[in-house]
């Protein structure tokens, strides 16, 4: 494990040189049963609900010209990064949301396949999106270029915002629980209090983080059309 505050997020249980931390990712697969039973329980029916809000919400920010279906790959999207993060919150369960590994395989392939698509079908269009309209002709070569580095560091923004929201808050939690054996009664109370208050807004943290990694794609997946 490595010695130092971030040895908390390695990844070292293993077996046979397999990290089985990973597996953690895979846990939200336990809740897919719930869609074969005859008989909707209320679990279900609370996810139906947020997934036709979610569809509405990416269907209106694709616009008309999207693909029918194409919102299923978002709101998968939104549910896998969402298991994950509220996995992390839980005690010894590995937070793989937390890694670059996970979240730039998350967004760069992602990226990779709406600038594929749309250089291809649609040449035109990417061209005029890198000079915005009315700018003056002599910043048409500048806006170029720093529209082609926006476009090139998204994968990693999405990636980086992603993993350092999820790990910052996991290691204040950290941080002040080591200092909980030095404290007396009444701190030590407070940090409790504190701490609790802190896992409230990590809760929050985790559906909001995984709502912007979806958006964020979709207006990214509409610019291409």
């Amino acid at each position: 494990m490595m010695m130092n505050l971030f040895s908390i997020f390695d990844p070292t249980t293993n077996i046979m040189n397999f990290s089985l931390n990973w597996f953690s990712s895979l846990l939200g697969l336990l809740l897919l049963p719930l869609y074969f039973w005859m008989i909707p329980n209320r679990m279900l029916i609370f996810w139906h609900s947020i997934f036709f809000f979610l569809h509405k919400e990416f269907k209106m920010l694709s616009g008309p010209s999207s693909f029918n279906g194409s919102t299923l790959i978002f709101i998968s999207l939104f549910s896998f990064i969402l298991f994950n993060n509220f996995l992390g919150l839980l005690s010894y369960v590995f937070t793989s949301s937390s890694h670059m590994t996970m979240t730039l395989s998350l967004a760069l392939p992602l990226w990779m396949t709406f600038m594929i698509y749309g250089w291809l079908n649609n040449t035109q269009h990417m061209l005029a999106h890198m000079i915005p309209q009315s700018t003056p002709t002599l910043l048409m070569s500048f806006m170029v270029i720093i529209e082609s580095i926006s476009i090139l560091i998204r994968p990693g923004t999405l990636a980086i915002r992603l993993m350092a929201n999820m790990i910052a808050g996991h290691l204040l939690i950290t941080l002040m629980s080591n200092t909980g054996m030095f404290l007396t009664n009444l701190l030590l109370m407070m940090l409790l209090l504190s701490q609790i208050l802190l896992l409230i807004l990590e809760s929050a943290v985790t559906v909001i983080q995984a709502y912007v990694f979806s958006i964020l794609s979709t207006l990214y997946s509409n610019e291409v059309n």
